[in-house]
Order: C-alpha cells, then structure tokens, then sequence
C-alpha cells in the first residue's frame, strides 16, 4: 500500500420510502425503495495491513471485533491485507445502513488503492451495493436492481433512535402482509415540499411490525410531529426515525430537544456523492 493512511465516510442510508412487494421461494423479500444518504455517518480508515480491525466511536462497544464484522468480510472479499479502523458514529442495528454502509466504505476504498470491486457484493448483505454508491436510488428486488435518481432536493433532516437495537429478520417475520404494491413512478422533485407530498402517497411496509416490537418508535415518529416536521417516518427496519423539518436551525433546536428525551437524535442534510478524502 502506498499510503499511510485513507479515509473513507460511510453513510448514512435512509429509506424514505419502503414497500414489500413479495417474497421468493429461499425466503428473501423484494423491496421497492426510495434510498438517500446522509452527511452523518461512520468513518473508515485504512492503513497498512496485516488485516485487522479496530473500533472505536461513540457507539463502538456495541459492535464485536470478530471474523464475521462486515468490513473484515468486505476485505476478504476483496482479498486485501490491510488495516481497518472504523469510527462508529451510528447506533448499531438501527434501520440506517450500519454495518452495510461500513462494508461498502471498506470497498470504495480498496478500489481507490487499486483493488478491484469483487464481483457479488450482495454476500455481503442486500444493502451494500446501494451503499457502496450512496447516491438517491430506486432499490428493487432483494438490492440487486439500483437506478440511480437525479438529486434529490436538499432536506433538513433529524435522524431519531430511542436506544432500542432491532433484528432485521424479526421485523420481517412479524410483517403480515407481504405482497404490497410498488412505489407510484418516481418524478423529479423541484422541492422539498413535492417530495413531501409524494411521499405521503408512499408507506414503509416494516414500520407496523417494528412498532409492535418496540412501541417507543410511535413516541419517537409522535415527538417529531410535535416538534413540527413536515413529515416523520421510520427508515428501514428501524428503529431510528427521521423528520423532514423546514429549516436547518429548526432541525437543529428539535434535535437538541429530542436528546432531552434520552435519545439519539442529531441534525444533518442530504449528503453529497463520497469525495476521496
């Protein structure tokens, strides 16, 4: 490797809008979702191998350095020897990326050192090909069919987690209806405000079945409301929630109210397409 060190952001992702359209015979769901990126995230470093990983960050006790983290997959994959220091900014099992949006930091990179990108990333997880662009996209079937979209308005956004880690696969199997339909067509949207609007056409299928396993997300998708957000809704398979709010200074001052509830809620907008850094 010929650098000391590389940084690399690791999104992240919000499903402003997500339908279970199905589900194939292994087992797998399709989706039909609206997926955007946040200015707020994790951060990787790479460095020199031998292939290792450290943790630190405000949530970094909650993740286990073991063999089956997903950035010590996406370096195996990649067949790389390096190290990997990852910053985790984000709450663990929260419906937002996570460990996906690590993985395809991971990925993005190894190719900016000269690795190729290995050919089925969706071992990884359905969420890291999206990631590892983490630019607006139509996510369909189990992740393997991305459209990118023209950019998205900017959003003022608070991203909510009341502290409660949720299992993907519970959440799915709590879900009672899993043929829905699709999103309506996808316009170019002038302005928050039409993007609001088409969104309140639009559902997360996962948010019913989260809610019945952790309750506090109607308080949580409730306490945004109140604090005046244009639209509130949960991101993935929760439980973090996000609100859309008119203002960045508004966005601001709900956060800081929101923490008062114990939460994790921070401020941030849409981000911009990954720069090397």
């Amino acid at each position: 490797m010929s650098v000391t060190c590389l940084s690399e952001p690791a999104p992240a992702k919000l499903n402003l809008a997500l339908h279970v359209t199905g589900r194939r015979t292994d087992g797998y769901h399709l989706l039909d979702s609206l997926v955007c990126f946040t200015s707020l995230g994790d951060e990787l470093r790479l460095s020199p191998g031998p292939l290792s990983l450290s943790i630190d960050g405000p949530f970094g006790d909650g993740l286990a350095v073991d063999d089956d983290n997903l950035c010590l997959r996406a370096a195996r994959l990649a067949g790389a020897d390096i190290g990997i220091c990852l910053t985790k900014n984000l709450p663990v099992a929260s419906g937002i990326g996570g460990g996906s949006a690590d993985a395809a930091a991971v990925l993005r990179g190894l190719e900016r050192l000269g690795h190729a990108l290995p050919a089925d990333l969706q071992q990884l997880g359905a969420d890291v090909p999206v990631c590892l662009a983490s630019v607006p996209a139509r996510m369909q079937g189990i992740g393997e069919r991305i459209v990118p979209l023209p950019a998205l308005p900017p959003l003022h956004l608070v991203l909510v987690n009341p502290g409660v880690a949720l299992s993907t696969p519970q959440v799915f199997a709590a879900l009672e209806q899993r043929e829905n339909p699709a999103l309506p067509e996808i316009p170019d949207f002038a302005a928050a405000e039409a993007l609001i609007r088409w969104l309140r056409g639009t559902r997360n299928d996962l948010e019913a079945p989260a809610r019945h396993l952790a309750p506090v997300i109607g308080e949580v998708l409730a306490a945004l409301n109140a604090m005046g957000a244009g639209f509130a809704r949960m991101s993935g398979s929760g439980a973090t929630c996000f609100g859309i709010f008119d203002t960045a200074p508004r966005a601001a001052e709900s956060a800081e109210t929101l923490q008062r509830h114990g939460w994790w809620a921070m401020a941030t907008e849409l981000a911009q397409p990954p720069v090397p850094g």
